[in-house]
């Protein structure tokens, strides 16, 4: 059974042709990237009419890599959840006139399954090992950061979550605070290789709390202030990153290995686009390795958004008999319980 899965839930435009076993025949991301870099992060309008623009051509694209045609797909998959309403939207509109001129089943995914399904994807021809069910899985995005214990692909539930910013929002934040540009991952990834953590000290985000539970305002808060009372030279730059990136690795790492001692598994996954940010990958692998657990990464192309785990997540629902209809409509909340409020105060 091969999937045609749309992905439009923030700043990317996907679509990809996948087989039920995760095989990826096609995988076509169109990023915004550039539009939304003078502003410092997503403008929802200016991301909602880029997808107008390119879902067209991004689906046609999709199907001739996979050398295939409408009617060789046998259903649709697409974001319908969580994200902004209006790329959603588009995606949502897209697929469905799809589904109805070609007489194809459609399946709405929630993003955040895509993510922890991302795993399972096949992108070469040689078979790349996966995890097993159940697994401790750490999804780190520019919108989410959170921890669950996956029994399933139905059987998904949140460990906790940030109450605040997500990383990869803060990541951005401390970016744009120092001046390195839009997106902020990448550049304070690298800027950090080449400094020393120890020349900077930022306070540890909920560092005395045995919960599973994030924050990193207050560290994105911490660099605010130190830029206003002694701006950084180019010099201090590298140092800042580091310190700031060695900061927050250390505590995804901390408290992914501690849900997994919870959780009494020995499988963990980190999936999102911050997965692809180096220190937290070696930092996560040499921790696992010292515990006996087993690690789990998707190669950089499944980490960010993409339509290929849209498409296998779609694929899982239709073989456990989900169907939506041309009802199906785009939502800015998970399906996933949450068990973390946001804000401060007392749990």
């Amino acid at each position: 059974m091969r999937i045609l899965g749309l992905e439009s839930s923030c700043d990317e435009t996907a679509a990809a042709v996948v087989d039920d076993t995760g095989r990826v025949w096609s995988d076509v991301v169109r990023s915004q990237i550039a539009s939304h870099a003078p502003f410092g992060g997503v403008v929802p309008e200016i991301a909602a009419r880029d997808h107008i623009r390119a879902i067209a051509p991004v689906v046609t694209e999709a199907l001739r890599q996979a050398d295939a045609t409408l009617s060789d797909i046998d259903a649709i998959a697409v974001t319908h959840r969580p994200g902004l309403v209006g790329a959603l939207l588009v995606g949502v509109q897209a697929a469905k006139g799809l589904a109805w001129a070609a007489d194809k089943p459609i399946v709405g995914v929630d993003h955040l399954v895509g993510h922890l399904l991302s795993v399972f994807l096949q992108r070469d021809a040689s078979f790349v090992a996966v995890p097993t069910y159940p697994f401790v899985a750490l999804l780190v995005s520019g919108g989410h950061t959170a921890l669950y214990r996956c029994d399933g692909e139905a059987e998904i539930r949140e460990l906790g979550a940030t109450r605040d910013d997500a990383v990869g929002e803060a990541y951005d934040k401390v970016a744009k605070l120092l001046g390195l540009g839009y997106p902020g991952g990448p550049v304070i990834d690298r800027l950090a290789a080449t400094g020393d953590p120890d020349r900077a000290e930022l306070p540890k985000p909920m560092a005395r709390r045995p919960s599973l539970e994030f924050s990193f305002s207050g560290i994105k808060s911490a660099v605010a202030r130190l830029v206003e009372h002694a701006p950084p030279t180019d010099a201090d730059v590298p140092h800042l990153c580091a310190a700031f990136q060695r900061t927050v690795t250390t505590t995804l790492v901390k408290k992914t290995m501690a849900a997994a001692k919870q959780e009494s598994v020995s499988q963990v996954v980190v999936a999102g686009g911050v997965a692809a940010n180096r220190e937290l990958r070696a930092r996560m692998a040499a921790a696992g390795e010292k515990r006996g657990v087993r690690l789990f990464v998707p190669p950089l192309a499944s980490c960010t958004d993409n339509a290929a785990m849209i498409a296998y997540a779609g694929a899982r629902r239709l073989a456990t008999g989900h169907r939506d209809d041309l009802t199906l409509g785009p939502a800015t909340f998970t399906r996933l319980p949450r068990v973390t409020r946001k804000g401060r105060g007392a749990r």
